[in-house]
């Protein structure tokens, strides 16, 4: 099992920066990916980036060259992080932090989900 913890969520205006965090416990070194989504009101929940077991990142267009996502190991967690500069009040959405072990799906993780934290961007 694996359990995912999302915080850094807030309010900022446009052309600002938040960084999401999303700290992960339990069976952490079976996952090989971490990636987060997010959904916006009355929209369906949308891939925004993953990274790799090795590292390797991927975005969707949407959010490439504004958004960056890295990752930290310490004892039993492993801490991946959501730099998000250059908002636009479309980035608004609640913002979800994933993770899958499976390794020919790493790149859109979905069997284990965080609770979310809400991200708003004003004009």
């Amino acid at each position: 099992q694996v359990q995912l913890v999302e915080s850094g969520g807030g309010l900022v205006q446009a052309g600002g920066s938040l960084r999401l965090s999303c700290a992960a416990s339990g069976s952490i070194f079976s996952i090989n990916g971490l990636g987060w989504y997010r959904q916006a009101p009355g929209k369906q929940r949308e891939f925004v980036g993953v990274i790799s077991s090795g590292g390797t990142t991927v975005y969707s267009d949407s959010v490439k060259g504004r958004f960056t996502i890295s990752r930290s190991y310490a004892e039993n967690k492993v801490t991946v992080y959501l730099q998000m500069d250059g908002l636009k009040p479309e980035d608004t959405a609640v913002y979800y932090c994933a993770a899958t072990k499976s390794r020919t799906g790493w790149m859109r993780p979905s069997e284990y989900w965080g609770q979310g934290t809400q991200v708003t961007v004003s004009s």
